[in-house]
């Protein structure tokens, strides 16, 4: 990345200032809206399965786009990408906004994502060229605590305007902001960036649209279709196909779209392995609460959302201090105990009560975020501080794609392990009750059983969903021991004469 920004003596606080404010809009806006899907649900009559496409169109066009800005970052300056990233959020705020039926919003919502995909592998990439690896875990930390802000006030915000408000106002909020961002920056930033000639390979553009979009698509619709559905597998299968056909044709062009030779370095192809598990467990959380605080407690959106501040507060807090903390002790000892705490609350969250206390909810929700806090800003650095400078652009696309695909897969595997538990437990709560039944039940004596059975076996499968999270966060517990501590590799690693042998 060659321009201005790329001196760390002088770390270029205005762009960063720029960039964060950007990002934190985009972050902010995606976790406003999961709390007023039902009111949207309701407002433009459609079903459940229908109005999730608002969070899987949203992760499909980041996994297709995110790929490509490895070569966007080495193209184009910083000014250009930001600014253009920002006119495509602010038309896709404004759009859904204005919607008044469902493929409008679900267009304006694709298009903000497409603004964010960009947004996020930019600043991520100026972060690791601006800053020394001595100072970057703080520096890391600092855009944690940034990026944590919006789901602090997210979800409550979000609640207490779906409830005041129609939920267009969602987006009528975050319109102003985003445009005075984006006439911040205009003039704010000024790099330029020396032209390039680079070609974007649209074979690799085709196949990588094709092999992710084909991944989220197919578990995004699992926990709905079934895994038995042709529109699930199917999906899947080309999927794969695609995505194994894109790395081939990677690991052979002289300049690929995103390079998969980065996994030669251990501590980046580690901390990948774990980001992608422990993302799943998190999901979890985000996921299984709300539906079991709305759905089985009747938690007023609002207070769902009261419910949820402490604990991203925490962790808000806790990113500068771990930020701190990794540049001193490494990213090892963080990930040991910020797993065992996700371990350790997962289990307690598998054991739910129709009678759990708020206050309980609150205090192991808090715990959970303060571990993960340890872990997912401090392993991703370390895994990018191991390599060269010229795979900055390569190493954040990489992270941030695998990170919407890893959502996605948790997403679908934890859905689909409620629903079969629910599903089965159902079945023999059922078949227990109508043993103990004498003489012919009345209709409202039925009812009243069937909301009865409904509600524990809803129970049990958010229970058991939860359960298995404890196993998946056991998996990144057993491998953040064989974290060692990075250095850049621009020197261990060069480019052989094998590899140019192999692109020519």
């Amino acid at each position: 990345m060659e321009h201005s920004i790329n001196k760390p003596n002088r770390p270029p606080y205005g762009i960063l200032a720029v960039l964060m404010i950007g990002a934190f809009i985009a972050f902010l806006n995606n976790t406003l809206l999961n709390i007023a899907l039902p009111s949207i649900m309701k407002d433009l009559e459609v079903d459940p399965s229908t109005v999730q496409w608002l969070s899987t169109g949203y992760m499909l066009v980041n996994g297709i786009l995110i790929p490509i800005t490895a070569y966007l970052i080495q193209k184009y300056s910083v000014r250009h990408l930001f600014l253009g990233a920002m006119i495509l959020f602010n038309i896709g705020t404004i759009a859904a906004g204005f919607a008044h039926v469902f493929p409008i919003l679900l267009a304006g919502r694709m298009i903000q994502a497409s603004g964010s995909a960009i947004l996020m592998p930019v600043l991520m990439n100026v972060m690791l060229t601006s800053f020394p690896v001595e100072k970057r875990g703080t520096a890391m930390g600092v855009f944690g605590l940034v990026m944590m802000g919006a789901p602090a006030i997210g979800p409550t915000l979000s609640g207490w305007l779906v409830e005041h408000y129609d939920w267009r106002m969602l987006f009528h909020v975050v319109t102003p902001i985003a445009l005075t961002v984006l006439v911040i920056g205009f003039f704010l930033l000024k790099d330029k960036k020396e032209k390039m000639v680079m070609r974007l390979d649209v074979i690799s553009v085709l196949l990588s649209s094709a092999g992710f979009g084909g991944l989220l698509y197919g578990f995004s619709m699992a926990g709905s279709k079934g895994w038995d559905s042709p529109q699930v597998y199917i999906t899947l299968i080309v999927g794969a196909v695609s995505l194994v056909s894109f790395i081939v044709r990677q690991l052979k062009l002289d300049k690929p779209m995103l390079n998969f030779k980065i996994y030669r370095y251990p501590m980046f192809a580690l901390s990948s392995v774990i980001s992608m598990v422990i993302t799943m467990a998190m999901f979890s959380g985000m996921m299984l609460l709300p539906i079991y605080v709305q759905t089985i407690r009747g938690i007023s959106p609002l207070d769902a959302g009261l419910m949820l501040l402490p604990g991203a507060i925490l962790m808000a807090i806790m990113s500068p201090i771990t930020g701190k903390l990794f540049d001193k002790i490494g990213g090892r000892i963080l990930a040991i105990i910020g797993l065992a705490l996700t371990m350790i609350t997962s289990y307690f969250f598998s054991k739910l009560a129709l009678d759990t206390t708020y206050t309980h909810l609150i205090i192991l929700y808090s715990l959970r975020m303060f571990g993960m806090s340890m872990v997912m800003m401090p392993v991703s650095t370390n895994g990018l501080n191991q390599l060269p400078a010229r795979y900055y652009p390569h190493g954040t696309a990489m992270n941030n794609t695998l990170q919407q695909v890893s959502g996605a897969i948790g997403t679908a595997l934890l859905v689909t392990i409620m629903s079969n538990r629910t599903e089965s437990v159902g079945k023999d709560l059922a078949a227990e009750a109508m043993k103990k039944v004498t003489g012919t039940p009345t209709p409202e004596m039925l009812a009243q059983i069937k909301e009865q059975i409904a509600m524990k076996a809803l129970l049990e499968g958010i229970n058991f969903a939860f359960y298995v999270t404890v196993f998946i966060a056991g998996v990144a517990l057993v491998l953040s021991f064989f974290i060692k501590r990075a250095k850049p590799a621009e020197d261990i690693i060069e480019e052989k004469p094998s590899d140019r042998a192999v692109a020519n």
